[in-house]
């Protein structure tokens, strides 16, 4: 299967034949079957991703839907979210009417406070595979938000900005969280993805100061073999289980160095690296700049 990636939005839209954004780091966007690159999104040996979180309203008629290694169902649901990273692919998907997405890249929330929400709320998370119910009210609801989101993107470029589209979105997910807990509360998940499962050990294990977290020893943790835990790993999301781990140590990274005026080297320290210039080049390997040229420009 072929894989692509969108590290920025920009690329995003110019690969599905969208405007571009009127925002580097965040868009709202309204869009129908016919008016996006059907051989991106519609052939089922394309698989997608990116570094957004994304939130859809929207009606699918027919086609189907992969999330990871699960099809999504999105027969009766219309609320769909999908974060940094995780891979989709889908197969003659025609929407009724018009979808309206909004598009966070990542880099939009480093170092603020609803990082760790997002990151917490199950809806986007592997193991969910299931579009959300709304009523019709609820739709307008969300519909408003989105709106308003779109305006102040639009229209009011100034200090406020940010924290006045952070709002409307934290507004949206205290719905959204409404919703899942209606339409989940009652059912039990049969698996957990391992995904899901490898970020919670791997995060409990560096929180211990018990160095950077080894392949080894979180496999021991899920009871299962380092080789096993790396080919879920590859099968889930793309990527091997170390290159797992270097994601998740960049984005602890990312959000140390904005939340903190700790050293580079402290942080590195902090994060269990025992030499700070080692951090420093799997940073830049990673990121594409310094930890200083990171923290400088956002």
């Amino acid at each position: 299967m072929k894989k692509l990636h969108f590290s920025s939005i920009a690329e995003h839209h110019s690969a599905l034949g969208i405007r571009l954004p009127e925002h580097p780091l965040l868009d709202v966007i309204r869009i129908s079957s016919a008016a996006i690159n059907q051989e991106l999104t519609c052939q089922s040996d394309i698989s997608l991703s990116n570094d957004f979180y994304v939130i859809s309203l929207k009606k699918i008629t027919s086609g189907e839907i992969y999330y990871g290694r699960t099809q999504y169902d999105c027969s009766s649901g219309t609320m769909i979210f999908t974060a940094p990273r995780q891979e989709m692919h889908s197969s003659g998907v025609k929407i009724d009417s018009t979808a309206i997405s909004l598009i966070i890249h990542e880099d939009f929330i480093q170092g603020h406070p609803i990082k760790d929400r997002l990151r917490k709320y199950r809806f986007f998370d592997y193991s969910t595979h299931e579009a959300l119910h709304l009523s019709p009210n609820e739709e307008d609801q969300i519909n408003a938000l989105l709106s308003a989101i779109e305006t102040e993107t639009q229209n009011n470029r100034d200090e406020f900005t940010k924290e006045l589209i952070l709002s409307q979105v934290d507004t949206i997910l205290r719905y959204a969280d409404r919703f899942y807990h209606r339409q989940f509360l009652l059912r039990k998940e049969n698996n957990t993805a391992t995904v899901e499962r490898f970020e919670q050990v791997f995060e409990t294990l560096l929180e211990n100061h018990e160095g950077i977290p080894e392949i080894d020893t979180i496999a021991t943790a899920l009871n299962m073999t380092s080789r096993y835990l790396s080919d879920s790993l590859k099968a889930e999301t793309g990527k091997t289980a170390k290159e797992n781990i270097h994601l998740k140590l960049m984005d602890i990274a990312k959000d140390r160095l904005l939340a903190s005026n700790d050293s580079v080297a402290t942080i590195a320290y902090q994060m269990g690296f025992e030499y700070p210039q080692y951090f420093a080049r799997l940073f830049k390997k990673k990121v594409g700049m310094t930890p200083t040229e990171y923290r400088q420009r956002h």
